[in-house]
């Protein structure tokens, strides 16, 4: 496996742990590693640690801490969560395998031992002590993790490049506990069973009897109502029909099934793509158990074709007609499993089954990794169906009903356009970090695009109307300087669809840029027939906080004039502990006259939702990535508002940006607004809350994007909001965020007129007049 890059952090504290963290044999004599993989000829396959144990003795909070042992770093690049309780397979002893991805361990040196570059793992248990430090290909003294402080014990054997496929590493000889044994050379593995040349006497002595044959189980069974398999960990003989093929596995379903919905008919294989059988096979399995990253499958398989050619299973339709997905509550309750009420439950009841989602029509554009989201039926079945073939998001209600669309390795699919229809998609129900997904097992293709168009606002700008927006205009490529061809598309989008506003307030602007390139925006929108805007900028960066992207104005000096534009006073960071230190966006706050009235625009951009979990994975309710974050810089802004209001009550303020929050959430419907409303989300402007849309993550159109006012802007002017729909739809989209535009009534001065024209109105007024008298 190719060697990790982790950045190592050795505090003084890891130098005390060996103080405190031993190794404790006596404490669990009787768990201990007994078997492993590591590598082989060709690519890395089956890799495996098996773990022996006393029967009866549980595992449950003990870990596998992976360590790469190179001199550089020394510590831990992966984690096995360990459970369970070991069962009496053979003399009141059992064992646990422990399956590991292709490449899943590291291969430690080469055959030369003079670039000795050892790798081992640690079994710890739940209270932290280190039940056995073992490495292979050489030693070495861990520099951080639970193994801190100690020296590894290399096994002695190693495997290489050579190495047959389905050879480990084994203990050898006869006892109870791992001090009676030796590590053997490698030989043909034996995962969940006792060793060749391996005698256990753990009742007291004695030659042990052969391992039990495997339970006779139907995949139902193994599946179970809920989202862990009752048997996992454990090795189980099942039967069924080969459905569908991936590149590293095969998909299997009984073919009467137990006419229950809560427990799926089908299971996922994985042979990492070796030895496949065919479809319609007819199989017998020997195999283990695993919950692969949640996902429920059987590993290190024996495969027995009994016939072949036959019936499949009938597909289960996920729409009318068949099993109608929940359309509102992804996971309602995670201590109940309720497939009818919860999205999670319902696509959990699925999972390894064959299934076609009739009339699919994409909600996303393709995702990184190339896969799509969509909803059935064209999308009847939802309870948020936007103008323009996308779902919606809505408090409480996060669409379910959408399910991620994939290739199985062997299949394409294709970019769409958000509301494109793709026709009937047949496939497998899987799961993969965190998502539910459809592997399709043909080509996913447009049959009708919806042609929708980008569209362009009607709130313009005139007389006695002034317009703002908030657009993340994505001016920056991997945070280095935009490339023309961006500027060219955002100044096109800016003049055309936004109807060049009088004042712009951009997010995600490159600092370089800003700096000094600008400029090439500014031409750009000019030639594109827009006006001459000139640029608001402060930077932001100091001994406390470097960021590559930060807010800006954009204005037209016709329309606005600028008075002042400073970073948010008390946003400025003065210790690395502030809520915008790092690499966090400082908001900028900019005053601005148009005719007698003046506009405080405070332009923000909070800290992003990243590491939040998935919205279907096994953690219930999902964590909301920087929402500590957000609370505290919506705190801060809250703090500056009320402050401004309290020096001077009849100020009309804007706060306007990109939140990375949508209205509901606490850090703006709690913390932003406050607790005496200061500002107002103008959301409630556009009737339609299907519209109430900026970006899409996931196939779930949500308004990231928002402009806030405060009591005197809502009550003195007459007011208009648009979403602008121009990126989040399309797959060429100059950026990945709508703007949001604001219109505001401004009783501007009278419009100087030509002196030549008065004299014309006073001769047309004395001849009308003289008229009416003659009358």
């Amino acid at each position: 496996m190719t060697t990790y890059h982790w950045r190592r952090r050795l505090a003084l504290a890891s130098c005390l742990t060996f103080a405190f963290q031993t190794i404790v044999p006596g404490a669990h004599a009787a768990t201990w590693i007994n078997e492993f993989h590591y590598d082989n000829t060709g690519t890395d396959t089956g890799e495996f640690i098996e773990l022996a144990g006393t029967a009866g003795e549980s595992v449950d909070g003990w870990t596998l801490q992976l360590y790469n042992g190179t001199s550089s770093q020394r510590s831990v690049y992966r984690t096995i969560n360990l459970s369970g309780t070991f069962t009496d397979q053979t003399g009141g002893v059992g064992f646990q395998v422990y399956n590991l991805p292709t490449n899943g361990l590291q291969n430690g040196s080469s055959s030369n031992t003079s670039t000795s570059s050892p790798d081992g793992f640690a079994l710890v248990d739940n209270n932290s002590n280190v039940i056995e430090f073992l490495s292979y290909e050489g030693s070495f003294t861990a520099a951080s993790g639970p193994a801190a402080g100690m020296t590894s014990t290399d096994v002695g054997v190693r495997e290489t490049g050579s190495t047959p496929v389905g050879f480990s590493l084994q203990l050898t000889g006869d006892g109870d506990e791992a001090v009676d044994f030796t590590w053997a050379a490698a030989q043909a593995d034996t995962p969940g069973a006792v060793n060749a040349g391996q005698t256990i006497s753990g009742n007291g002595g004695g030659p042990v009897d052969p391992p039990p044959g495997p339970e006779v189980l139907a995949i139902y069974e193994i599946q179970g109502a809920g989202h862990t398999s009752p048997f996992e960990s454990q090795t189980v003989e099942t039967s069924g029909i080969v459905t569908g093929l991936t590149d590293n596995g095969f998909f299997v379903q009984d073919p009467v099934g137990d006419d229950d919905l809560s427990t799926s008919d089908g299971l996922f294989v994985f042979t990492d793509g070796v030895g496949n059988p065919e479809i319609g096979d007819e199989v017998t399995l020997t195999g283990q158990v695993d919950e692969f990253f949640d996902k429920t499958q059987l590993s290190n398989a024996t495969i027995e074709v009994e016939s072949k050619d036959n019936t499949l299973p009938t597909a289960t339709v996920i729409g009318t007609g068949g099993r109608v997905p929940p359309n509102t509550s992804i996971d309602s309750d995670p201590s109940t499993f309720d497939p009818d009420v919860d999205g999670r439950d319902f696509y959990e009841s699925l999972e390894g089954m064959a299934v076609v989602l009739p009339d699919a029509q994409a909600v996303s554009n393709s995702q990184p990794f190339g896969q799509i989201m969509a909803v059935g039926d064209h999308g009847t079945n939802s309870n948020s169906l936007n103008a323009f073939g996308g779902v919606t998001i809505e408090d409480g209600d996060l669409n379910p009903e959408r399910v991620q669309i994939d290739d199985n390795g062997f299949t394409s699919v294709e970019n769409p356009n958000v509301g494109d229809k793709l026709g009937d998609i047949n496939g497998h129900i899987d799961f993969s970090f965190g998502e539910y997904e459809i592997l399709a097992s043909s080509d996913v293709t447009v049959t009708q695009a919806r042609n929708n168009t980008p569209e362009v606002t009607n709130l313009v700008s005139g007389p006695q109307t002034l317009t703002v927006a908030t657009f993340n205009a994505l001016l920056q490529d991997n945070f280095n300087q935009p490339g023309q061809d961006q500027i060219d598309g955002i100044a096109a989008q800016i003049v055309e669809n936004m109807q060049s506003p009088d004042i712009i307030g951009l997010q995600e602007l490159q600092v370089d840029f800003a700096n000094g390139g600008a400029n090439a925006l500014l031409d750009a929108i000019e030639a594109a027939g827009g006006p001459r805007y000139e640029l608001a900028f402060v930077d932001s960066n100091s001994s406390f906080n470097t960021t590559s992207i930060q807010t800006a104005f954009l204005y037209n000096p016709e329309v606005a004039t600028l008075e002042n534009a400073e970073l948010l006073p008390n946003g400025i960071p003065d210790s690395n502990n502030h809520p915008f230190d790092g690499g966090q966006r400082v908001p900028l706050v900019a005053t601005f006259s148009v005719g007698d009235e003046e506009f405080t625009i405070v332009n923000n951009h909070f800290d992003s939702k990243g590491g939040s979990d998935p919205l279907f994975g096994s953690t219930q309710p999902p964590a909301n990535g920087g929402e500590a974050d957000r609370e505290a810089q919506a705190a801060l802004v809250n703090e500056f508002v009320d402050g401004f209001l309290a020096t001077d009550p009849d100020a009309n303020v804007l706060v306007l940006g990109d939140f990375n929050a949508f209205s509901w959430e606490a850090a703006l419907e709690d913390v932003l607004e406050g607790d005496d409303d200061v500002l107002d989300n103008l959301e409630f402007l556009v009737d339609d809350q299907s519209d109430r849309f900026t970006f899409n993550f996931q196939g779930n159109a949500q308004a990231l994007d928002h402009i806030y006012a405060n009591d005197n802007i809502i009550e003195g002017f007459d007011l208009g909001l648009d979403y602008v729909h121009i990126n989040s739809l399309f797959t060429d989209g100059a950026s990945d965020h709508d703007p949001v535009i604001l219109s505001i009534s401004v009783i501007a001065d009278p419009i100087p007129l030509p002196a030549a024209f008065w004299v014309m109105f006073a001769g047309a007024a004395g001849f009308f007049g003289f008229g009416r008298r003659k009358t």
